[in-house]
């Protein structure tokens, strides 16, 4: 492939939002420093996996990639260290509902400043995008879609409940440790209150896939500038993160969320001293693991 004539971005931050990604990998690793340090190269071949990067453009997406680890360790490590520090508080006094509400709504207002601070290098990307590229993204959309249809819409309800439950225990097993057959039959009975409409789930997920192809094919056929692609993605980002307050699902959306917040706040009552004291040390890991990577300024 031929190397685009649009000028090269500064790109510190064009891969923020894969750093959603990352911290998701994290979570499931049982060394946070050994999988943070190789973030580089998870983050790479995520991003391959999405548009088939061209030769040209291997390089400096990798470096693009160095230099945001390197930025995300000097300025976003002692964030995610209080971050830890104020659950490792509230899981000692007992969070109220509210408590994890607040802290959800953190999550997300965190999440959508990070995208909308990559914006511009977003931009860029969008509009060096080869035609081959974007018909990549959507095949790799298609198998995504797949996926979810084959784990979370298999069989009845009862199956789909089951897999559901199955998925979030090995989430708080890996918190609070082992639970006992009674504490797992009251989380169950918890997680199955949550509503459950995976077409409902499937078709929000489509919806914002068509959005990001038609906002890429959209830069390639209108040749759209760098600041009207960087409005447009900027309110691609702000509707998604609108999205589940404006629809008309709004009342379904709403209830699950807050189905969601009861289910942790279920496990997190009916766990024992010696369960919040594993979750307490396995977030003061995460704290010194933190401080560990943020000290260590490659």
């Amino acid at each position: 492939m031929q190397k685009s004539n649009m000028p090269l971005p500064g790109r510190r931050t064009l891969y923020g939002l894969l750093l959603i990604v990352l911290m998701s990998v994290l979570a499931a690793c049982s060394s946070l420093r050994l999988a943070y340090n190789n973030g580089d190269t998870l983050l790479y071949w995520w991003l391959n996996g999405y548009v088939d990067l061209n030769s040209d453009q291997k390089g400096w997406v990798k470096e693009d990639i160095d230099k945001l680890i390197h930025w995300h360790r000097q300025t976003q490590l002692q964030d995610y260290i209080q971050i830890l520090q104020t659950a490792q508080r509230q899981l000692s006094a007992g969070p109220s509902q509210a408590d994890l509400q607040n802290d959800y709504d953190e999550i997300k207002k965190r999440t959508e400043s990070l995208l909308l601070k990559a914006t511009p290098e977003l931009a860029e990307l969008a509009r060096s995008l080869q035609p081959e590229q974007i018909a990549t993204l959507e095949r790799k959309f298609a198998a995504n879609n797949a996926e979810f249809r084959k784990k979370n819409m298999r069989g009845d309800k009862e199956a789909q409940q089951r897999y559901r439950f199955k998925k979030s225990m090995e989430q708080f097993e890996l918190w609070f440790g082992n639970f006992s057959d009674e504490q797992e039959a009251q989380i169950r009975k918890a997680s199955d209150a949550r509503p459950l409409d995976n077409e409902i789930w499937l078709d929000e997920r489509t919806r914002r896939q068509n959005s990001i192809l038609a906002l890429v094919r959209r830069v390639q056929s209108e040749k759209l500038s760098k600041e009207a692609t960087q409005a447009e993605i900027q309110k691609l980002i702000k509707d998604g993160f609108r999205r589940l307050d404006n629809s008309e699902r709004k009342a379904f959306f709403d209830a699950a969320e807050e189905a969601n917040i009861k289910l942790v706040l279920t496990v997190i009552n009916l766990s024992t001293p010696v369960q919040k004291a594993h979750a307490q040390k396995r977030m003061q890991g995460w704290i010194d693991d933190f401080r560990s990577l943020a000290a260590d300024q490659r």
